[in-house]
């Protein structure tokens, strides 16, 4: 059966997740993380997709990025993975794939969720248990985002630059969004979009994509239908691999 088409449109924000094949490990050592945001920078730039946010786990990935182009993004991601294997396999004197796959990807309405999905990707090594702060994990952009790091990789969004007038005030209100924690809705709100490959967005953000594809964009409860035209229905249907069953996610 046919994949589900990814929802991507140029100049609107993306989140991805990338894991690694069997949720087994990405990165082993220092050098890889380096090694992996230089292919990123790269590609990102050939590719036109402006790199927002990141956060590098040891078996995962998140990125959150706009593309110029509707195909950017993907073309970016095919590059990067195969890029950053055959690394991997050269230097582990190992072979095969190392993903898990077909990444992971929603779309974001950058007015009421960019800042959010960006909270949420820093806060990843947290999450896990792995530091108490964001600032003390080396491979996220929280450091550029919220204290000024220098970054040759990160661009802040318009929203991010709207906060206020200097760089400097921008990142205390930045800084301050991480004094209260994500609540568990919104966690399971960004993970259930991104690994459905839905959209994340207000209703109307939602029914706006919806018309624009001819499908639904949200996940539909079970023993429920879903409410959308005959057309977008049975573009669905064509598309639909079967089952909308989230695997557990990751971060």
């Amino acid at each position: 059966m046919p994949r589900r088409a990814r929802i991507v449109f140029a100049d609107v924000p993306v989140h991805i997740i990338q894991r690694g094949h069997n949720r087994g490990p990405c990165f082993f050592a220092d050098r890889d993380y380096v090694r992996y945001l230089h292919y990123l920078r790269d590609f990102a730039t050939e590719f036109g997709c402006v790199v927002h946010a990141y956060c590098l786990m040891t078996n995962h990935v998140h990125l959150l990025l706009t593309p110029q182009t509707a195909d950017g993004c993907a073309l970016l991601m095919k590059r990067l993975g195969q890029r950053y294997v055959q690394y991997v396999n050269r230097i582990y004197g190992r072979s095969g794939t190392l993903w898990e796959g077909r990444f992971r990807s929603a779309l974001v309405q950058s007015e009421r969720y960019l800042l959010v999905c960006s909270r949420y990707i820093e806060l990843n090594p947290v999450r896990a248990g792995m530091v108490c702060h964001p600032r003390q994990y080396r491979w996220s952009s929280y450091r550029a985002n919220a204290e000024g790091l220098m970054s040759d990789l990160i661009m802040p969004h318009d929203l991010y630059r709207a906060m206020d007038r200097s760089d400097q005030a921008c990142q205390d209100a930045y800084r301050a969004l991480f004094e209260g924690h994500l609540d568990g809705a919104t966690v399971s709100e960004i993970r259930q979009a991104t690994n459905g490959g839905f959209v994340l967005g207000g209703k109307e953000f939602q029914d706006d994509i919806a018309r624009r594809l001819g499908r639904r964009v949200v996940r539909v409860s079970r023993g429920r239908p879903a409410r959308v035209s005959a057309a977008g229905a049975n573009a669905d249907r064509a598309s639909r691999p079967g089952t909308d069953l989230f695997s557990a996610p990751l971060g």
